[in-house]
Order: C-alpha cells, then structure tokens, then sequence
C-alpha cells in the first residue's frame, strides 16, 4: 500500500478529502461558448480551459464540463469515440461497438478488484470496441443488454454507493468508451467527491483522450497485446499497437495511471515482454498488475495457442521478467 500511495498520491488525496476529483474541477472552470460555435472553435477554448483554475464554492453556466458534453455529443451524432471511427450518427444505429444508447448491463460495489481501489463502485457497460475470441465477459460485451438509466438517476445511485462505503467510481464494460457522452451527462449530476476510474482497452480516438483530460483521476488501463498480428487475430481491431502506445502515453501525461496485463498462454515473446519493456521506458512510475487469471472462455477453444489455461510456470516468468525491469508490481 506504501507503493501505491507514492505511485497514486492524488488519488489518496482525494480518498482523504484533501483533494478535489477532477470532473468536479471541471463543473468549477467557466467557459463562455455557445452551440452554434465550430466544432474546432469549441475544441480551442476547450485547450484553453484545462489550464484555467477553478472557481472557489461557484458553479459557474457553462463550465468547462459543459463544454466537454456539447463536444461528446457531437461527436455522439458522427461517432469517433473509439479508433475504429464509424463515423455513424448513434441516435439512429449503433456502432461496431453494438452501442446506440448506454445500458448499464450491472451495477454493483465491487471487491474483486486492485486492493488501492476497492471496494470500488462499478458500472459495467454493455458493449464493446473490442471482439476478443477469449472475453470473459462476452455475455456483455459482444451483445446489447442491460438497463437505461437515466444520467441524473446514476448520479444519485454513486452518491449513495459512496455512502456504503465505494472509494472511487469505476468505469468499465465491456468497454466505457462508446458511452462517454452519457458518462459526462452523469458527472453533471454529480454533487459528491468521488475519484474517477476509467477502466478500458484504450484503444479510444486522440479526441476522447481529449475530453477524459480533467475528469479522470486514474486510468485503470488493459494492455493486451505487444504487436498488431495477435490484436487482429485474436481482438478483431487494427493499428493496436500504434494507437494503445498513443493512449497510455496521453494518459501517463494526464494523471495517474495502473497498468493491467493478462498474460496468456504462448504470449510471453510476442506480447507480454513487449508489453512490459515498452512500460519500463515509457511509464516508469505507473503501477503494474500482472494477471494470472487467464481461462479458455467464449471462442478461445477454435484457437490453439490459447485453448489452454496459463501454465504456472509461463506466467512466474513473466513475472521475474517484469521485476528484473524494475516495474512497480502490485
């Protein structure tokens, strides 16, 4: 826990009520805009307003959370939230991902997770940008299901989980990254400190990244694969590589960052070493949670390399791996 806490400390900081979460830095810095702006007008005063500070006890109409729900929703209507960019108007169709409009497939305080994090609030989305042959969660995640409860309504239910006891709100999936337009309009409702966690693939657009800038506090962040062949084959996505390396350094630049690898079976060369050297370089104070958990799910069994458990002895080496790169474990 010392680790973490040197590794987290704004986190903690807000944990302990010496710090504010950053969405409610947003709902306290004024921008002046209106919606018949450009969209590359608003993204200039957007950059302007990150580095303004707030404004002590106001809610200033608009503020810079505003501004970030008019640009989520027009990029709702022509969708590029994700790297796939569809490019399709989602009031009307639903994207690759499956999601037109958010439903929430199960909500729950959850102690499964990273022991700095729990018992974490989790909204687990329906949904996903991803098509992985492996996915633990593809009851979820390759189909629609769930609830669509209204912003202000899971506004209330996070007030009330924190109540209970949640440190932080947990974004997940499937994936939250179809759903970010939705996720800002419940952060407007939001009248509670509360740590932010943003629990994803990362393979979101530069234009995402852009809008969670000021409103994550921790980058809960899945690193799958350490080049594009096995991401096509086994993930169905393309540009893996190029667009994951992209987002974690954005992120790393951005806040805070925990960094999960699940290691696979006959991955070890191909992604898990990668993976790990590449952190070592690029992210050497993020946090570092080497997953052993791998299982046969879903559609794994068509695939040989991966019809199989994680051999024991596979994974303490990629764990020996990792700490001889001096990777902060947790």
């Amino acid at each position: 826990m010392n680790k973490a806490r040197s590794l987290l400390p704004q986190y903690f900081y807000i944990l302990e009520e010496n710090g504010i979460a950053q969405f409610n830095h947003c709902r306290h810095i004024p921008v002046s805009f209106d919606s018949s702006e450009s969209t590359m007008g608003l993204w200039k005063k957007h950059e302007k307003a990150l580095e303004k500070k707030r404004i002590q006890n106001v809610v200033p109409s608009p503020s810079l959370l505003d501004l970030k729900i008019e640009l989520a929703r027009r990029i709702y209507q022509a969708c590029v939230f994700c790297e796939r960019r569809c490019g399709i108007d989602r009031r009307t169709v639903a994207g690759n991902c499956q999601v037109q409009e958010a439903r929430v497939a199960s909500e729950f305080l959850h102690f499964g997770e990273e022991s700095v994090l729990v018992p974490s609030y989790t909204v687990f989305f329906s949904g996903c940008t991803f098509h992985c042959v492996f996915c633990q969660n593809w009851d979820i995640s390759q189909q629609v299901c769930g609830e669509a409860i209204p912003p202000d309504h899971l506004a209330q239910m996070i007030y009330q989980r924190k109540q209970q006891g949640a440190r932080n709100m947990n974004w997940v999936g499937g994936d939250p990254t179809s759903n970010l337009y939705y996720i800002h309009q419940v952060l407007k409702n939001l009248d509670t400190n509360i740590p932010q966690v943003w629990n994803s693939n990362m393979f979101c657009s530069s234009e995402t990244m852009r809008l969670l800038d000021g409103v994550i506090d921790v980058y809960l962040t899945d690193f799958k694969y350490g080049n594009d062949s096995c991401a096509q084959r086994l993930s169905k996505v393309d540009r893996y590589w190029e667009v994951v390396k992209r987002n974690h350094l954005l992120a790393y630049r951005q806040t805070e960052v925990i960094v999960r690898h699940l290691v696979m079976p006959n991955h070890s060369l191909c992604c898990s070493k990668p993976i790990l050297e590449w952190i070592a370089k690029n992210l050497p104070d993020s946090l570092v949670n080497i997953m052993a958990q791998y299982r046969p799910e879903y559609q794994a069994e068509a695939y040989k390399d991966i019809a199989m458990r994680l051999p024991r002895e596979e994974y303490q080496k990629v764990l020996s791996y990792a700490e001889r790169l001096g990777l902060h474990i947790i």
